[in-house]
């Protein structure tokens, strides 16, 4: 009979959805402060695919992902999640505006797959707790990324992917590297 075992520990990745560069710097500081140092950047990639935040965000949107220094416990991740979402509001109300300024969605890599947090219920996705549920964004393979029926449209485009992969082979790195 398999026993429960540990979950392996995840690189923790975030994206945030922008219109100036200084709220991507401030998110940034905010996420450091809680989270430890980020490790790599994305390059701004244009959010340009869908105008599902234009709305309450303007248009001109980018996007742009970070990933931290330090492995989590995958578990983790709904608390992130709603530490984002206070954080997106804190930021709303310091700028007096209605609307959202940002959108930062937390994450993790795991060696098979990019799996990201979302607050918002659809078929596809698993409920984790507190109202935040797993969205399987992607696959890795031997030869790259699979998409999946429902990944965001602006994770199909190789840029972002080029990015998962090279956060993918250090989040490897680190797994070897630990202590047994």
């Amino acid at each position: 009979m398999a026993q429960p075992k540990e979950f392996v520990p995840v690189k923790l990745v975030c994206g945030v959805v922008y219109k100036e560069d200084g709220l991507y710097a401030e998110v940034k500081r905010r996420l450091v402060e809680e989270w430890g140092r980020v490790d790599s950047e994305s390059a701004a990639f244009p959010f340009d695919l869908t105008a599902y935040y234009e709305a309450e965000m303007g248009s001109g949107l980018v996007r742009r992902f970070m990933s931290f220094a330090d492995l989590v416990a995958p578990e983790t991740l709904p608390e992130r999640k709603i530490l984002a979402i206070a954080i997106e509001e804190s930021i709303r109300q310091e700028r007096g505006r209605p609307g959202r300024p940002v959108n930062i969605d937390p994450g993790y890599l795991s060696a098979s797959a990019l799996v990201m947090a979302t607050a918002k219920d659809f078929a596809h996705r698993i409920p984790l707790g507190r109202g935040i549920y797993a969205h399987l964004e992607f696959l890795f393979t031997k030869t790259g990324v699979r998409t999946l029926e429902w990944t965001y449209p602006d994770l199909r485009r190789e840029p972002p992917q080029v990015f998962f992969r090279a956060v993918r082979e250090m989040a490897l790195r680190q797994l070897r590297a630990r202590p047994d």
